[in-house]
């Protein structure tokens, strides 16, 4: 048998060749043909899907599709802003010597990048698409990672869905009728539901069997088969777990999640209105959720071993508030979650906030005094003093930006100085009635 890896072997060379991603291989063609005509609707896009689903796959069959150099790296080994330029942006100021129609960016992997360890390199990404002279194409995991932020804001991002059956059960037939190899329709199917839609895992696991043993048999499959696992994004454990029929369905899903405990009841919390109608399933629900809180700090400030309650009750606690369930004819029902409000919003407001907390940093250096001492019971009169003494924002090195800040919060400061006065003077009072009676 050939030593090349079939994955590589049997990759689709073009896009018509590629299989049962229809809408993806459309965006694709009206992205690049946009940029062929000198007047790109966006000059990033960010294929993003589950792991084996063929994003590199697509990459390159539109760069052979359309006779483009590709210039492939990858985003999570290049780590920092100057290793990115030094490979990238040349590529994407300089023209093509070895094609007149120009160039294929691909950056493999984006969501590898860490914020710590890979400083800079998001920044040094948008800066590079800013001034591109070729398309530039990304590809994910994991696109909803917060560090991906800005990247998303700055490109157009495509999904790539996971590969049907039907579909997957044609290219693992096509191998092995080019490979000449025995296959039995059960063994194939068995690798099929093993492999979750992960086209790179069905046809490694084919290649392993047919070489090892020759010939693919279901039995045979299903004695060396161990079932792949995989994590789970956001969007996947919800439906999973409201979608579950079966307490150990709905556990799994949450035990398999890509995010942490707390920000997955976010998740839960604002999307069981979006999945229930009943108000008593919503309630029974919530029920489940709110211990499942209690089980967690538990578990964080005593003994991880109540992190198994937590499971349970976030996972079926939830899956099984919904009664209908019980019922022969239920069926689950497709929803669209969102995001979490409170983390879109605290992102909306962290300027607000830096400013802020810049302002009582500064207060608190001239004072001598902590920044929670001057957020707690300072920074309402300073910000009312300040107004009144503007030359008292330049002493403290109030930037402009500071300044005009601290101006417009001035108006709705004047009525918390006014209650914040009145809790103090209410607390003095009950102390010195307290000393008076002892």
């Amino acid at each position: 048998m050939s030593r090349v890896p079939w994955t590589i072997k049997y990759r689709p060379k073009v896009l018509d060749e590629v299989e049962n991603q229809e809408d993806v291989k459309k965006q694709l063609r009206e992205w690049i043909e946009s940029w062929l005509g000198r007047k790109p609707e966006t000059k990033g896009l960010l294929l993003y899907g589950p792991p084996g689903t063929g994003k590199t796959t697509l990459a390159y069959a539109l760069a052979r599709t359309y006779g483009l150099e590709i210039i492939e790296t990858n985003a999570s080994d290049s780590r920092n802003m100057t290793s990115l330029r030094n490979i990238v942006e040349r590529a994407s100021m300089a023209g093509s010597l070895f094609n007149e129609r120009g160039k294929l960016i691909f950056l493999d992997e984006v969501d590898g990048i860490q914020p710590r360890q890979d400083f800079g390199a998001i920044s040094a990404i948008l800066e590079i698409l800013r001034n591109t002279k070729y398309p530039i194409l990304m590809a994910a995991n994991d696109p909803w990672d917060p560090n991906l932020r800005d990247l998303r804001e700055a490109v157009k991002m495509i999904e790539v869905k996971r590969l049907g059956k039907v579909p997957l059960r044609r290219l693992l037939k096509r191998i092995c009728t080019e490979e000449r190899i025995k296959c039995e329709d059960g063994a194939i199917d068995s690798i099929i539901d093993a492999s979750d839609g992960d086209a790179r895992y069905a046809i490694n696991f084919l290649e392993s069997i047919a070489e090892g043993y020759r010939e693919v048999k279901e039995d045979l499959v299903n004695e060396v088969l161990r079932r792949k696992e995989r994590e789970l994004n956001p969007f996947e454990t919800l439906r999973n777990t409201f979608w579950a029929k079966y307490g150990w369905q709905a556990r799994q899903a949450v035990s398999n999640s890509q995010i942490d405990y707390d920000l997955l009841m976010r998740w839960f919390s604002e999307n069981i209105p979006v999945q229930y109608e009943s108000l008593n399933d919503m309630w029974r629900a919530y029920d489940a959720l709110s211990r499942a809180s209690v089980f967690l700090s538990r578990a964080k400030k005593a003994s991880w071993d109540m992190l198994s309650y937590t499971f349970d009750l976030m996972g079926p606690g939830v899956a099984m508030a919904e009664v209908a369930k019980k019922t022969q004819n239920w069926k689950a029902k497709w929803k669209n979650y969102q995001f979490p409000q409170l983390v879109t919003q605290l992102y909306r407001t962290k300027r607000t906030r830096d400013l802020r907390d810049q302002i009582v940093r500064k207060i608190g250096l001239h004072l001598h005094t902590s920044s929670g001492k001057v957020y707690s019971d300072v920074l309402p009169f300073a910000l009312v003093y300040l107004s009144k003494e503007p030359e008292m924002m330049k002493n403290i090195d109030l930037s402009p930006e500071e300044i005009n800040f601290a101006k417009s919060l001035t108006i709705h400061e004047n009525e918390d100085v006014r209650q914040h006065i009145e809790k103090k003077r209410e607390s003095k009072l009950k102390r010195n009635a307290r000393r008076a009676k002892s």
